[in-house]
Order: structure tokens, then C-alpha cells, then sequence
């Protein structure tokens, strides 16, 4: 604060003024804020990966489940509308991200002008990913629900739905460095769009319709090293048979996994981008 007793010295004529940075959290929750907002201004960007998982979870259960209950393959009392919900939910939640806007905001220059200013740049992704967590829950939240009100019971009580969401999570969240990765390095929306299509072989070569005990040839080998087969797993054992903390630790090694492999490579995206400017 200044006085009359104390004046602001005048500048040098052609001194540069340097902008001073806000600080690391300030610069995560700022751009933070502003992708929820703008998240929340466009639901039709969400409302189809919501509305088309439940819809497949709805027809498959309606088809399927007086079909595989009665089979001899499959132990008495199996429930396949638990068995379903895993995959609705991670349908629902694979590939959300801001990434469609981040092609915006690097189209009109946006980015370009944040990169000149003294925002921490790992801040500039670590904000639309804490949106897309935000809105990753808000998916899983409706998904999880549709299914208590189905009639599946959760052997692991209210802790396992809370478990069950929270996988769902991490997992929507490890995947989103992919779309972001394909942003940065391209600035092309039609690429950002086709993103998704990475996810393809991760939702249909694993036990997405039947489990592995049913599976035989080639596609009961290509499911062990399918990360989604062990992310399936550990959240069916929460709905199904309890704390069987060996699948758990499976699923989450499996979305750390895929959490490095993204995240690195969103981070380089973002880090080449920053030379390139």
C-alpha cells in the first residue's frame, strides 16, 4: 500500500513490466471454474454419453438377461443385470473430456494469448481435468442409481457404491489424456472427434457381454491383456461377491496404467505446443 509519503517510483522509459504469476492453485482453480462453467452452458456436449449407455444397459439386460441366467455355464443365482452395469458405467464415462473445446480455444487464438501471460502451464490441462472429473461422477452418479432401481444388490453395501463410482472416475479420468493428446498435437476437430474410436478395442475385446470362464479361442487370450477386462472385474466384485481386494488392486493398477500412458502423453502435446508458441 502507498502514501502520499511514499511514492510509486516512476519507470524508465522502454522498462518491460512483468505480469506476476497468481500461484499455482490460484492458476489450477481458475481455469477450473471456467471449464465447468462452460461445461454446464453445453449439456448436449454430455447428454448423449449418458443417454445412449443406459439405453444399450436397458436393451441388453431386457434381452440377454432371461438367456445367460438360465445357461448351464453360469453359477445359480448369477445376476446379469450386475454383471452389465459395469460396462454401462464405463461406457458412459470413456472419452469425456474438453478437449472439443480446447481445439476451440487453440482455433481462435485463446490459448495462443493464455500462453503469453505467466499461468503455470501444467495448470492449463490439470484444470479441464479436474472439470472432466467433476462431470465424469455427475455421469456415473445417474448410471449407478438406474441400477439400484433395477434390483442390483450391492454385496459391499453403501461404502461399495461409493467405491464402485469412484473407479468409474479414475478410470473416465486416466482416459481423457488421450483426446487432449490428439488436441494439442493436431488443433483439428475431426480428429479430436474420432478419439474415441481408441476405445473401441478396450470396450469389445473383454468381458463386456460374457465372462471370461465362457470365452474360448483368440478372444479369451486377448482379454488378459486388456486393461478394461481387469477394471470390469474389480467393479464387479464390488456389486457381486464383496471386498475381494485382489481384482480391486487389479482395476486400479489397470487405470493407473492407462493413466500414464495419457497423461504423458497430454503433457508432451502440451509441453511441444508451449515451444511451438
Amino acid at each position: 500500500m502507498t502514501t502520499a509519503s511514499t511514492p510509486v517510483p516512476a519507470r524508465a522509459h522502454g522498462e518491460r513490466v512483468h505480469a506476476r504469476s497468481a500461484g499455482f492453485w490460484a492458476d489450477w482453480r481458475t481455469v477450473a471454474l471456467r471449464a465447468l462453467r462452460l461445461t454446464w452452458r453445453d449439456p448436449e456436449a454430455f447428454g448423449p454419453a449418458l443417454a445412449i449407455p443406459l439405453f444399450f444397459f436397458v436393451v441388453n439386460v431386457g434381452a440377454l438377461q432371461a438367456f445367460v441366467e438360465s445357461g448351464s455355464r453360469f453359477p445359480p443365482g448369477f445376476d446379469y443385470k450386475a454383471f452389465q452395469l459395469p460396462v454401462a458405467v464405463v461406457f458412459a464415462v470413456t472419452g469425456i473430456s474438453r478437449a472439443q473445446a480446447l481445439v476451440t480455444d487453440i482455433q481462435d487464438g485463446y490459448l495462443d494469448r493464455l500462453l503469453l501471460t505467466p499461468v503455470r502451464r501444467g495448470t492449463l490441462l490439470l484444470g479441464l481435468m479436474t472439470a472432466d472429473f467433476v462431470l465424469i461422477l455427475a455421469l456415473a452418479t445417474p448410471v449407478m442409481l438406474l441400477g439400484l432401481a433395477l434390483g442390483i444388490h450391492v454385496a459391499t453395501g453403501v461404502g461399495g457404491v461409493l467405491m464402485f463410482i469412484a473407479m468409474a472416475g479414475f478410470w473416465g479420468l486416466g482416459f481423457t489424456g488421450f483426446p487432449y493428446a490428439i488436441a494439442l498435437r493436431t488443433g483439428n476437430p475431426s480428429a479430436v472427434n474420432n478419439s474415441f474410436l481408441l476405445f473401441f478395442p478396450f470396450a469389445f475385446l473383454t468381458t463386456a457381454y460374457l465372462p471370461a470362464e465362457a470365452m474360448t479361442g483368440w478372444l479369451a487370450t486377448a482379454v488378459k491383456f486388456n486393461p478394461t477386462t481387469y477394471l470390469l472385474e474389480g467393479m464387479r466384485a464390488v456389486l457381486q461377491t464383496g471386498w475381494e481386494w485382489g481384482e480391486i488392486g487389479k482395476a486400479f493398477a489397470a487405470i493407473g496404467g492407462i493413466a500414464l500412458v495419457s497423461f504423458t502423453l497430454a503433457f508432451r502435446a502440451l509441453a511441444g505446443r508451449v515451444r511451438r508458441n
